[in-house]
């Protein structure tokens, strides 16, 4: 081999030497550090999640200890509601709750509600009507409606209109049944 072939061989294996250097930086810095910082914050999403369940299983603990050191409490308890809170006031007691936690989560303001209690011998449930106008932009209204008719409580949808309401927002007016069980 002569000299002039030894450099030329030198020089290419440096520019591959290079190369491979250049090429290792670049996957490190496109590939490996991007999905390292995206283990850790798995990592430590799973450490608090962790976290959270030792919590609340400790809050458990502590409640089934409460719990067994008064037998029959819970017994008394819807002994209680059962004698003294009449099914009415439990009725609009959830209907209350439903539309409040449903305005707080779409994001509209409650404008006005109103309920009237109807109930016939033969039907195994209370009729609590609500009525119940809310304001806000459009998708927060169908989110409202929306959560309303797919809410856990049995709910029916008679009336459904959109109006236009103060400073550039809408209004929908909602009339609904909410079935209560005796």
């Amino acid at each position: 081999m002569t000299k002039s072939s030894r450099k030329a061989l030198i020089r290419l294996s440096e520019r591959t030497a290079v190369g491979l250097v250049i090429l290792d930086v670049v996957i490190y810095l496109a590939v490996v550090r991007p999905q390292r910082s995206e283990a850790v914050q798995i990592e430590d999403s799973y450490h608090h999640v962790l976290a959270s369940l030792n919590q609340k299983q400790q809050r458990v603990a502590e409640m089934e200890q409460v719990e067994n050191t008064m037998p029959g409490a819970g017994d008394q308890l819807q002994a209680f509601l059962q004698d003294h809170v009449p099914s009415r006031r439990r009725g609009f007691s959830q209907a209350v709750h439903l539309v409040r936690s449903l305005t707080d989560q779409t994001g509209v303001q409650l404008d006005s509600v109103s309920y009237k209690l109807t109930s016939e011998e033969k039907e195994p449930f209370d009729r609590l009507g609500i009525d119940v106008t809310v304001e806000g932009p459009y998708t927060n209204l169908l989110k409202f409606a929306h959560a309303l008719e797919t809410s856990p409580k049995l709910v029916l949808i008679r009336t459904f209109s959109i109006t236009a309401g103060a400073e550039n927002s809408l209004s929908l007016q909602v009339a609904a049944e909410l079935y209560l069980t005796p």
